[in-house]
Formats: C-alpha cells, sequence, structure tokens
C-alpha cells in the first residue's frame, strides 16, 4: 500500500467515524434555476456520504452543472426507462478514488421521488456524478433491471425543498439525454453544521 493509498484510508475512516456520530447532514444546491435542499444520510450509507461531501468541502462541485435529463421522451429507446437529472461529470484529474457501492439492499434508503443518488457504470465505479430521481425509480434499486449487473445505484439522501427546481431542470431542452445548455451549479455548502 502506498501513501497516497494510506492517506485516504485515514480520510475515510475520520470521516466514517464524524458521519457515524450525525443523524443527517443538509446541503444547499445553488443553481442558476434555483435552490434545491439535500438531507444526507450517513448513518445508512457511510461510504457515499462522506465521498459526496468530501467533493463539497474541496469545492469541487463549485461552477459544475447538471447536463443530462431522462424523460419518458427520450428514453424510448430504454426497455427500462427512468426518470432522473444528473450532474456533476468531473474529469479524471479532479475525482477522488472510486468508492464501494453501498446498495439500497445495504442501506435502506430506495430510489423515490427526490431521492439522491450516485451515478456509477460498473459497481464499484461511482466518483463525482449523482442524480435526482424524479417520480418513483425502483429499477434502480439492488436487483433493479436498469443496470444488468441487478446492483443497482447508491442512494444516499433526498430532496427536502426545491423539487420544483429538479422539474424545471429536467423540462429543459435536450438532444439525446445531454441538456442544450447545462444549468450551472454555482456551488453546494453544508447548511446545517
Amino acid at each position: 500500500m502506498n501513501l497516497k493509498n494510506i492517506l485516504q484510508l485515514f480520510f475515510l475512516i475520520a470521516v466514517l467515524f464524524s458521519c457515524n456520530n450525525q443523524k443527517s447532514i443538509q446541503c444547499k444546491i445553488e443553481t442558476t434555476e434555483g435552490t434545491i435542499i439535500v438531507e444526507l444520510h450517513p448513518e445508512k450509507a457511510p461510504i457515499t456520504v462522506s465521498n459526496f461531501l468530501r467533493y463539497v468541502d474541496a469545492g469541487l462541485y463549485d461552477n459544475t452543472s447538471f447536463f443530462r435529463v431522462c424523460t419518458p421522451e427520450n428514453e424510448t429507446d430504454r426497455k427500462i426507462k427512468i426518470q432522473v437529472i444528473q450532474a456533476a461529470d468531473l474529469d479524471e484529474t479532479t475525482t477522488f478514488p472510486p468508492i464501494s457501492l453501498e446498495t439500497t439492499e445495504m442501506t435502506g434508503i430506495k430510489h423515490l421521488n427526490g431521492t439522491l443518488s450516485m451515478a456509477r457504470d460498473q459497481p464499484h465505479t461511482a466518483t463525482s456524478s449523482f442524480f435526482i430521481c424524479i417520480n418513483d425509480q425502483p429499477a434502480l434499486d439492488f436487483q433493479g433491471k436498469r443496470n444488468p449487473d441487478g446492483q443497482g445505484f447508491g442512494a444516499f439522501g433526498k430532496v427536502i425543498q426545491g423539487m420544483d427546481v429538479v422539474l424545471n431542470i429536467q423540462g429543459q431542452e435536450n438532444i439525446k439525454q445531454q441538456l442544450l445548455k447545462p444549468i450551472l451549479i454555482k456551488t453546494i455548502k453544508r447548511i446545517n453544521e
């Protein structure tokens, strides 16, 4: 194990310890379309919450964007359709190492309307990009059919204010799910500490 891996392990242990002593954490997502307040659940998804907060605390989500929307209209070619808005696809030079997937079976956090979750390709590959569910999305849960591996996605929080902003973002013009004008995330900050 090299020094970088050791430091990352110590960071994770410290964050997990601090997260286990908290019931929930709130963050404010300031966008050009309005404010979204999310509540995170470190007691249920400590790895995923600590990963998200690592990006928040480092300011790496500032000046990123919501860039992708999945709607009934642009999911017509998919067998398993979903409705989400996706944000913060940072390049690999500004991402931290991928995290272990905390499945919905492990956390008990289902992909319901307003759920905050991590985007990924294969299991254990999530880094910075996250999404917000519009309506209930059980296909994204453990054993859901959206991803062929059946592992689902790592849900870790929910929108508690600003679903009107989420719906407004989902309604923006897109081509093949990519927003023609990505919605700027001015900043994401913790608000209840």
